[in-house]
C-alpha cells in the first residue's frame, strides 16, 4: 500500500476538532450520476437542512451548466443568434475562467466548446445510430474551438460566434465538488468529505484525528500496487474510458482518443482543476507528462498498449508518498 500526504498540514484543524463529534452520511443523485457528503456534525447540527441546502445548491448548478436539460442557461447560450453576449452568473462565469485558462494550457486537450462534437457521437442527450462521417466531424468542428469564444471576466460576459455549443461535462462536476465543500463550511461544517461522481475534496479532518482517506480508483482487471490518498485541504478527479465505455473525445480531431490511456487521476487544490486536469492529460497520454510535471500537477496516468500496463506518476504525486 502507498500512502500519498498532502504537502502542508493545518494545525488550526487539529487544534479545532472535537473527538466527540458525530459524523453523518448524507447522499442523493445529480448531475446523472450520485452524491454524498461525510461530515462532522457539530453540536446542533440539523441534517435535514443540511441535505436541503446541498439540493438546492446542486440544483441551481444544474440550471446554469447542464448540457442535458433543456431550460438550462448553458443550453440558452449554445442555440443563441451569432454575436449574442450572456452574462454568466458567478458560479458559471468561474468555470469558463479556469476552463478556459486550462484549454489555453493544455493546447485545447482540454476544451469547454466541444459540444456539437460530444452531439455528433451520440455522447450527449440524444443518441445516434452510428458514429459520425469524417463530413459531420469537420462540420461539427468548425464550430468548436475554445479560442472562438470571446470572454471578459471582469463583467462575466461571454460571447456567442456562431454555432459554438459550450460542454462543460469535464470541468462543471469538479466545481459542483468544491461548492458543496464551500457551502458546508459557510454552515460552520469545516470537517467534511464531498464525492460527486467519483470526484472528491476532502476538508479538515475526522473527529479521530485522521484524515478523509481514499483508495486512488484502478480499472478494473488491472493489478496495480495500491495508492491511498489523505484528502486533507486537496481534491482528486480521475478520468477514463473504463467507466462508461470509450467517450473521451480528442476536441483537437473531433474522434475518440488513441493515446493508450485507460485512467488519469489528478490531485489538486480544487476539485475543478483536478477535474479538468484529468480530463486534459486522459487526451493527452504520456505526451502531456512534460507539461503537467511543468504545471506541478500531482497526476497518475495507467496506460494498456499491445497488453502492457504502464503507470506513470507526475513528480508532484511523488514527492507526496510517504517513506
Amino acid at each position: 500500500m502507498r500512502i500519498a500526504l498532502p504537502p502542508t498540514i493545518d494545525a488550526a484543524a487539529f487544534a479545532a476538532r472535537d473527538p466527540s463529534a458525530v459524523v453523518l452520511d448524507l447522499h442523493g443523485e445529480t448531475m446523472g450520476t450520485s452524491w454524498s457528503v461525510r461530515f462532522a456534525a457539530p453540536a446542533g447540527t440539523d441534517p435535514s437542512s443540511i441535505r436541503a441546502a446541498i439540493t438546492a445548491r446542486l440544483a441551481g448548478l444544474v440550471a446554469e451548466m447542464s448540457h442535458w436539460a433543456q431550460n438550462s442557461l448553458l443550453y440558452r447560450f449554445n442555440r443563441s443568434p451569432s454575436g449574442t453576449w450572456t452574462t454568466l452568473p458567478p458560479d458559471f462565469a468561474h468555470v469558463m475562467t479556469r476552463g478556459l485558462a486550462i484549454a489555453e494550457i493544455t493546447g485545447g486537450a482540454f476544451d469547454p466548446t466541444i459540444g456539437r462534437l460530444i452531439d455528433a457521437w451520440g455522447f450527449g442527450p440524444v443518441p445516434v445510430a452510428c458514429p459520425p462521417s469524417a463530413s459531420e466531424i469537420e462540420t461539427a468542428r468548425a464550430t468548436s474551438g475554445w479560442s472562438r469564444l470571446s470572454f471578459a471576466p471582469t463583467g462575466a460576459h461571454l460571447r456567442q460566434p456562431g454555432g459554438t455549443a459550450l460542454d462543460l461535462s469535464g470541468i462543471a462536476k469538479g466545481h459542483a465538488v468544491d461548492a458543496i465543500a464551500d457551502l458546508l463550511h459557510d454552515a460552520g461544517i469545516a470537517n467534511a468529505l464531498v464525492e460527486i461522481g467519483g470526484e472528491l475534496v476532502g476538508r479538515g479532518i475526522k473527529p479521530d484525528g485522521d484524515p478523509w482517506w481514499v483508495d486512488l480508483e484502478s480499472p478494473p482487471g488491472l493489478t496495480l500496487l495500491p495508492l491511498r490518498i489523505a484528502l486533507h485541504g486537496q481534491a482528486v478527479a480521475t478520468s477514463g474510458d473504463y467507466r462508461r465505455g470509450a467517450h473521451t473525445l480528442d476536441p483537437r480531431t473531433g474522434r475518440p482518443i488513441d493515446t493508450g490511456v485507460v485512467s488519469a487521476s489528478v490531485i489538486h487544490e480544487t476539485a475543478l482543476d483536478a477535474d479538468a486536469w484529468a480530463t486534459a492529460l486522459t487526451v493527452l497520454g504520456p505526451d502531456g507528462f512534460d507539461l503537467a510535471r511543468n504545471h506541478g500537477i500531482a497526476a497518475r496516468l495507467i496506460t494498456e498498449i499491445g497488453g502492457t500496463t504502464c503507470e506513470y506518476l507526475t513528480p508532484a504525486l511523488a514527492a507526496m508518498l510517504a517513506d
